[in-house]
């Protein structure tokens, strides 16, 4: 029995229940309701998304990489193999300078608009890589940006060009996914591996299937690149997806052209007065 002077512990101050599977229910409704209550409180209204690798670094750290491993002992095991790895890191830190200036632009070009609210700003998935050149981008044109990052076997943290009051910590894909997807009127999907593939593929389908109603833009960086990791062709070809499909995405190959189509996409469904001003949005917040 208990004395009158022991207090009962409250359910929602019990962390042996809110870890446990019994409660994995409330643990996805606060991934739900925690993120959407920042939100609100910091008028964010819309997202332009960058997807793509976590591995690829930026142009001055691949350069010092391999700077530094040439003056290393040619007759090291591996050295080849690894000397060539790190020179395919720096033809692929294109990639993380070009999402830098495209994010800085696409920012510039934001703040710009007359209005209070938070519209079309950069969000990203809050770690390093891609994720990280988007925030920069944004961090240079002197812009806010999302990372929605996601706890995950090797650490990932959040990049220092996210605010702490626009970084956010996952657990359930599933629940990260929704709010890249829900807040977004673009998404750009420069090149990735596994993570990158999943995202763009989930996104085609979800559109594919009307399960996004809006009118979203959908940019897939670098045809070269995509064309050699996805044949879509063999796909028509063999009947697994219909030519109209190609339709749901555009590729683009530099920062301007990317640029260009994402403006005239939200000027022409987004903004009202030539292009000018955000139109009247429906609340996101009931």
């Amino acid at each position: 029995m208990f004395k009158k002077e022991e207090k009962i512990e409250k359910a929602y101050k019990n962390l042996k229940f809110l870890n446990s599977s019994s409660a994995r229910t409330i643990r996805i409704l606060s991934e739900f309701y925690e993120p959407e209550s920042r939100f609100k409180k910091n008028n964010i209204v819309d997202t332009i998304v960058f997807f793509g690798s976590a591995r690829i670094k930026s142009k001055k750290s691949a350069l010092e990489e391999l700077k530094n491993f040439k003056t290393m002992e040619r007759k090291s095991s591996g050295y080849e193999a690894k000397l060539k790895r790190l020179e395919a890191n720096l033809i692929m830190s294109k990639y993380y300078e070009d999402a830098v200036e495209l994010s800085k632009r696409l920012t510039s070009w934001s703040i710009s608009l007359p209005t209070d609210e938070h519209r079309f700003i950069i969000c990203s998935g809050g770690g390093p890589g891609i994720m990280e050149a988007a925030n920069k981008g944004a961090k240079l044109a002197k812009g806010k940006s999302l990372g929605l990052n996601i706890s995950i076997p090797y650490e990932q943290f959040v990049n220092k060009y996210v605010d702490p009051e626009f970084a956010f910590e996952f657990h359930y894909f599933f629940m990260r996914k929704f709010w890249f997807v829900y807040l977004a009127k673009a998404l750009i999907v420069f090149p990735g591996g596994f993570g990158t593939l999943d995202e763009l593929m989930e996104l085609l389908t979800l559109i594919q299937t009307g399960k996004v109603k809006k009118q979203m833009k959908v940019i897939v960086y670098d045809e070269k690149f995509w064309n050699k990791v996805i044949n879509f062709d063999a796909l028509i070809e063999m009947g697994t997806i219909s030519k109209g499909d190609l339709k749901l995405f555009e590729f683009s190959n530099s920062v301007d052209d990317a640029f260009n189509k994402i403006t005239k996409h939200f000027a022409k469904h987004y903004l009202i007065n030539g292009g000018k001003k955000p139109n009247k949005r429906k609340p996101l917040w009931g």
